[in-house]
């Protein structure tokens, strides 16, 4: 098998693991069984055990941190087999407050074989687990008689009032007579001998006026053991007749040394006296190893109940270094294959379904670049299907064109659709068209059900990207950051990769493309305009539009654009002020296009005086635009969001210089100097060059025949044959050689 065919199956197998761990995480959480109110039904248990008894023994475990090595897998056995008649943690039962963690933990003291009891400890609080701890178990601070002894349980976390629990403990230990009395609290009082490591300041009861109170009663009332955990070790003092215990060794992190090791307290009651035993779990005492078992139990200690977290770790780090094997050892090439035929391809009428977001009417540069594909793609002797939204004044009977039902609109004029794409029609058809590839306009939502088609239908799929979707991050409902830097790229990226070409119309298109990650083979090739449709312009129409505009001798500049934020309509205002003041020569400037920004761009033009030399005359039918083109002397334009900027090529058609913000879809079309000119989004540099070219008529006359040049270079039939071209090599490198070979002798024949 091949490396790179494992390495796939390990990646999906990786890919597998995280959904089934994520699924798990999920089911614990919220489909398991839940438990409530634990500690009511165990004391009712012990107290069942030990009714009339006055000899027994129970066990006190500290700092169990949802163990499975060492707790559920070594203490609890050992529990079981000592035939102790309950079990009490003294705090630290889980390793954090976490619905999973107290899950976990119910499973675990579930293999006991004896009733339980839990003191409410600082884990027990944290990360919001207090209410689960109630909610689960009970109260924060208890007590309860069993046999002939009292145990009392208090909250040293801080949760509970102290003043309160000492007025509660005061009437609690009041009751109390001859039996024997046991005190359980998370806290250790005071620091214990020599100042152990692994233990901070807060690990102990900070609170100095309830400490010494505590103390006191204890005294008072000849309390015969206080138990607590909070620590990783074991330590046993005597004061005053009170035995203090600090037991934390049941599955936390311990040192593994003289003080601080796995064990468990032993306390028998008999009569009314009680005696506590120490019971160590041994593990790896050995000096040879003490070091490297301490290592070994510190990392095991960390992922007890986390194991899921660890595989969660590993898995993501496993995803990681197969994207940096893909990344340094894949070799990738960008060329393309050249051992493709695609010249039997070119040769027969192809099938194209298109894919698009948007379409006519709906006006705007991809729905009109559509359009002219297709008439060229159809003079060519193809068959197009284009799939688009349904638009409310959209022709009833459109050949060609399948209108797919939107689930809803938005926009200024409800004039974008997002269309339905589980509904059946637009498989239905597209499978009934029988296309040999599918083209794709847009990188989501019908773009994706273009992908599934040709992967279905097993033909390729072709991507043109047509516009720099990070200019858009004003329209999605996400953070803008979030959006221009990561969402938006990414979405290229995903959706070109999964096509078997992509076409763009400039170089510098591509070089972004290859930045970001895109391994697709790419095919420049430049958007066609309707040149036939800019030469046959009736002079007597441009005539009648300059009188119906009182036009008189002054210069025209004309903008063809969405008036929208991503289309940057506010620098041409700002740069009007500079031209203004820069230009003696009379100009006006026709702004053409429609946007949810026009009335607010015509306000502002009105409220700073540019109301006399700014026209806003609408949305105009393409068919149209050179009507109004014939009428200006400079084209200028300050979007960025273009990848090439189709406007701009029919303007240079109509015979026109070019003043233009330096973008990616401008840099390639724009000679500077030449054809027009480039600047930088700086309105002083672009009122300078736009004045240049009112001011000197030689100038502007020699750059207008260097871009109807340029131009009339990029008609639609061109275009049209560029991309079947790209169609055909596709199409090709998807067929094998013998179907290719038998395409070829048909055509010799």
């Amino acid at each position: 098998m091949p490396a790179r065919k494992r390495l796939k199956i390990i990646f999906y197998l990786n890919l597998a693991i995280l959904g089934l761990l994520i699924f798990y995480k999920i089911y614990l959480n919220f489909f398991e069984q839940d438990f409530e109110s634990v500690h009511p039904v165990q004391v009712e248990r012990i107290q069942s055990l030990l009714d009339g008894e006055e000899q027994f023994r129970f066990a006190v475990v500290g700092n169990i941190n949802n163990s499975i090595g060492i707790f559920e897998r070594k203490i609890i056995p050992m529990l079981n087999r000592a035939n102790v008649d309950f079990v009490v943690s003294a705090g630290n039962a889980v390793s954090a407050g976490g619905e999973d963690k107290y899950r976990a933990l119910e499973r675990t003291l579930s293999r006991l074989e004896m009733p339980y009891v839990l003191t409410f400890g600082r884990n027990e609080a944290g990360n919001f687990g207090a209410f689960r701890y109630y909610k689960h178990f009970g109260p924060y601070f208890f007590s309860f008689a069993a046999g002939n002894s009292r145990f009392i349980f208090l909250d040293t976390t801080g949760t509970t009032s102290y003043s309160w629990q000492l007025h509660w403990l005061k009437e609690e230990l009041a009751a109390t007579g001859s039996e024997p009395v046991f005190l359980f609290m998370s806290h250790p009082f005071e620091h214990v001998p020599k100042n152990p490591l692994l233990v901070r300041d807060d690990d102990y009861l900070d609170a100095p006026e309830f400490r010494d109170a505590l103390v006191s009663l204890a005294d008072n009332h000849d309390v015969d053991g206080v138990f607590s955990a909070n620590l990783p070790y074991f330590h046993h003092e005597q004061r005053n007749g009170v035995d203090y215990y600090v037991t934390g060794g049941a599955g936390g992190l311990v040192l593994n040394n003289e003080d601080s090791f796995y064990h468990f307290l032993e306390v028998t009651v008999s009569g009314d006296t009680a005696g506590v035993v120490m019971n160590r779990l041994e593990i790896g005492q050995h000096p040879a190893f003490k070091t490297l078992e301490s290592f070994w139990f510190f990392i095991h200690s960390l992922f007890y109940v986390g194991y899921l977290n660890f595989l969660l770790i590993i898995s993501a780090l496993l995803l990681v270094a197969i994207k940096l094997y893909t990344l340094i050892f894949v070799e990738r090439d960008y060329y393309r294959r050249f051992d493709v035929d695609p010249d039997p391809f070119l040769d027969r009428p192809l099938r194209v379904a298109m894919f698009t977001n948007n379409y006519l009417p709906f006006i705007g540069g991809v729905p009109i670049s559509i359009d002219r594909l297709r008439r060229g793609l159809q003079a060519l002797g193809d068959s197009v299907l284009i799939l688009a939204p349904r638009y409310r004044h959209h022709g009833e009977h459109e050949p060609g064109v399948v209108r797919v039902p939107a689930l809803l609109s938005f926009g200024e004029k409800r004039e974008f659709r997002m269309v339905n794409v589980f509904h059946g029609l637009p498989r239905r058809e597209t499978r009934r068209f029988r296309p040999d590839i599918v083209h794709i306009h847009h990188p989501i939502w019908m773009g994706d059900l273009g992908v599934f088609m040709a992967r279905r239908l097993r033909i390729p799929a072709m991507f043109t990207y047509h516009t720099r979707l990070e200019h858009y991050a004003h329209f999605v409902p996400l953070p803008g950051p979030l959006f221009r830097n990561l969402i938006s790229h990414w979405l290229i990226r995903r959706l070109a990769n999964k096509c078997d070409g992509v076409i763009v119309p400039t170089y510098s298109t591509e070089d972004y493309l290859r930045v970001i990650g895109v391994k697709t083979q790419i095919f420049v090739q430049p958007t066609g305009i309707d040149i036939e449709c800019i030469r046959n312009i009736d002079p007597e129409r441009v005539r009648q539009l300059r009188e119906q505009l009182a036009i008189g001798h002054e210069k025209v500049l004309v903008s063809v654009s969405r008036i929208s934020r991503e289309k940057n309509v506010d620098f041409i205002l700002d740069a009007l002020h500079v031209l203004k003041r820069k230009s003696h020569v009379p100009f006006r400037l026709l702004m053409l296009g429609d946007g949810d920004e026009r009335q607010r761009i015509r306000q502002r033009a009105k409220e700073e005086g540019l109301e006399d030399i700014v026209s806003l005359p609408g949305a105009i039918p393409p068919d149209d635009v050179p009507v109004w083109l014939k009428l200006a002397d400079v084209f200028v334009f300050a979007s960025k969001s273009e990848t090439q900027g189709m406007v701009i090529l029919e303007a240079m058609a109509a015979g026109l210089p070019v003043v233009a913000v330096r973008s990616s879809g401008i840099d390639d079309v724009i000679t500077n100097g030449v054809n027009g000119f480039k600047t930088g989004e700086n309105p002083e540099q672009w009122a300078s060059s736009v004045a240049d070219l009112l001011r000197d008529d030689a100038l502007r006359k020699k750059m207008a025949a260097s871009a109807l040049d340029f131009g009339s270079r990029h008609g639609v039939q061109q275009f049209a044959s560029g991309v079947r071209a790209a169609y055909a090599h596709c199409i090709a490198a998807r067929q094998p050689a013998k179907v290719a070979g038998q395409v070829a002798r048909k055509r010799i024949a």
